[in-house]
């Protein structure tokens, strides 16, 4: 069954080629014509499979669950369908845009994955190709959310007509950097919820890595702010906030040493989002927008603080669903939620912060009030979403997988070892962790759904 669905998979996928791509030429009368019921539910269609679907068959894979394959499947499936829909609507139509050219790129990855599945179905060359294909097929699965935030966003674009002209610059500054602090804050929860033994193996506090990102960050922004001719205000400021993110970035590194945690990342956090909470804008609008924007960012700074200094990770009287009897494990403090939840609504603010985006807002007589609040409830559906799939990603890894001592090698082959291509030395073939290397071979013979969190009997 799960093979024919591969191969289902594939074949919708490979359809995709033939759909045909907007006119570039499109009269004024079709460019204003309302949107019809068929570009919604292209749209709804996309959303729900790029923003859910896909990332919950991620996790499903990660944890080897037998519903991985037939969700994907489902998800290829709508995804064709969405893509037709977007190419046979009526009503209003779009000229070619990046939308467009990124939904035609998107076939490749989706073709090579479901290709990739079927390969894995057929079982051959297990000891040669097999495991670098299980290895190709767990990376291009995690790319999926990626892929689908850059395209959700391209369309998001296109639909608004924004981004065009002399706007292009301040959009890839706002979306950019706005799509950074909400990764910024998703790591911080993966870290918190379920990452927290990876950290120890590392032997690196979070603020190691914060601080290299920042430093990092901060050495690109303070080189492309300016494009010669006089300094502006903004090209100083930006330029500044650059300085301050390599050098204070610099010094979290050296406090990072041995593990230690320090508050270097959460003072820039507030130092900037004070500076954005004063940054001049162009209209009154704006300016509320971006002073709010300032006082969230500076809130998750505040609270990053806080959590650092004072705040000491609880730890259960059991652990998860399915895990042995009297085993414990750490558990989230309430208040150290509040800091990747505020950097996520802060990244949406900043996203949604442009000039364009807040003057039709303003013209259709919203106030900023309700604009805040529509874009806080976004980021407690992103919130909600991500922590409900780290929540099944943390129930699936907790059920026993097998019980035989040699159970592991039907699913999991090794990889040849690739250091001795380098250093001339043979270290042995390297077994791939469970995280890297879900295989589309069928769900081991135990009960492993993570949709049911109900003790397991021995």
């Amino acid at each position: 069954m799960r093979s024919r669905l591969a191969l289902l998979s594939l074949l919708v996928a490979l359809t995709l080629v033939h759909a045909h791509s907007h006119h570039d030429e499109i009269d004024e009368e079709h460019l204003n014509a309302p949107i019809d019921t068929t570009l919604y539910i292209h749209i709804a269609t996309q959303v729900l499979v790029w923003g859910f679907i896909f990332p919950t068959g991620m996790v499903l894979g990660m944890t080897r669950s037998r519903w991985h394959v037939p969700l994907q499947s489902t998800a290829l499936v709508l995804t064709a369908a969405g893509y037709i829909l977007g190419h046979k609507h009526g009503g209003r139509m779009f000229p070619a845009s990046l939308h467009g050219t990124f939904a035609s790129l998107l076939i490749m990855p989706l073709v090579f994955q479901g290709a990739l599945g079927v390969y894995l179905k057929l079982h051959v060359h297990e000891d040669t190709l097999r495991p670098w294909a299980v290895l190709a097929h767990g990376i291009m699965g995690k790319m999926f959310p990626l892929l689908g935030w850059c395209q959700m966003l391209f369309g998001a674009i296109v639909l608004g007509g924004y981004c065009n002209g002399g706007n292009l610059g301040q959009c890839l500054a706002h979306y950019i950097m706005g799509s950074a602090f909400i990764a910024y804050g998703i790591i911080l929860a993966i870290l918190l919820l379920v990452g927290q033994d990876w950290a120890k193996r590392k032997g690196r506090s979070q603020e190691w890595w914060d601080s290299w990102v920042i430093f990092l960050w901060g050495i690109v922004n303070t080189f492309t702010e300016h494009h010669g001719g006089a300094w502006s205000h903004k090209d100083l400021q930006h330029t500044s906030l650059g300085v301050l993110w390599w050098a204070g970035g610099a010094l979290g590194i050296l406090l990072s040493r041995n593990n230690k945690r320090n508050v270097v990342p959460s003072l820039i956090i507030i130092m900037t989002g004070w500076a954005m909470s004063s940054h001049a804008q162009a209209f009154a609008f704006s300016e509320k927008i971006h002073s709010i924007f300032g006082w969230t960012l500076m809130a998750a700074g505040i609270a990053r603080l806080i959590e650092i200094c004072f705040v000491v990770p609880q730890v259960g009287t059991e652990g998860p669903p399915g895990a042995p009897d009297g085993s414990t494990a750490p558990v989230a403090s309430p208040f150290q939620h509040l800091p990747p939840f505020l950097l996520v609504a802060a990244g949406l603010l900043f996203m949604s912060g442009t000039d364009e985006e807040l003057h039709y807002i303003s013209e259709t007589g919203m106030d900023h009030v309700t604009y805040v609040l529509i874009m806080y409830s976004l980021a407690f559906i992103i919130y909600a979403l991500m922590t409900f799939l780290l929540h099944w990603y943390t129930i699936g890894r907790s059920i026993p997988q097998a019980t035989a001592p040699d159970a592991r090698n039907k699913y999991y082959q090794s990889v040849p070892d690739t250091a001795s291509m380098f250093s001339g030395y043979t270290t042995g073939p390297r077994v791939l962790q469970d995280e890297e290397v879900y295989e589309l071979s069928g769900a081991p013979d135990v009960d492993d759904d993570p949709f049911d969190d109900r003790p397991r009997q021995d």
